[in-house]
């Protein structure tokens, strides 16, 4: 059974049609939109500010979603894809983004529209990840533009497949 609970009388809202694995976390000030999927081990802890996603966001295995404390909420829009072990700390995620593996988004960052923060990356304090494009590296900078082959291929599908192997778990 996930831990779902309320920090400081804020209790989590999550859609009905979400799912949730057995060992994630789930507290406080949390919004989870519609058809999105929490994976393994994941921590979505609002505890010291609000999280909220939007809808078809999957937060993969052993990824951390959190805040900074009185100063940076973590906003996370729509077909957004947080990769296996990734942190997403006080930041803002616009829609159709793959943040992947292992990754780092720090504080006060925006990563735009249609663009993908590489595996292994630490995007550092409020830098703007461009639309369209990839940052990749540490500290992460723009490595290129993105096609809208890509987006379509990579993020979309990304996405839709996490719809997918969720509603393998929900049977």
């Amino acid at each position: 059974m996930p831990i779902i609970k309320p920090v400081n009388g804020k209790s989590p809202q999550i859609s009905e049609d979400c799912y949730i694995a057995e060992n994630a976390t789930i507290v406080g000030d949390v919004q989870v939109g519609k058809q999105c999927s929490i994976w393994f081990n994941a921590v979505l802890r609002g505890d010291v500010h609000y999280i909220k996603l939007g809808n078809k966001v999957n937060v993969q295995d052993g990824a951390i979603v959190h805040c900074t404390y009185q100063k940076y909420p973590t906003n996370i829009g729509n077909n957004v894809s947080i990769g296996h072990n990734a942190i997403v700390h006080g930041c803002t995620i616009h829609d159709n983004v793959l943040i992947g593996m292992g990754s780092i988004v720090m504080d006060n960052c925006v990563v735009e529209s249609n663009s993908i923060v590489a595996a292994g990356a630490v995007v550092t304090q409020n830098t703007i990840v461009e639309s369209g494009s990839i940052y990749a590296g540490v500290p992460a900078k723009k490595v290129k533009d993105i096609s809208k082959e890509l987006i379509h291929g990579e993020i979309n599908r990304i996405a839709e497949n996490y719809v997918k192997y969720s509603s393998w778990f929900k049977e």
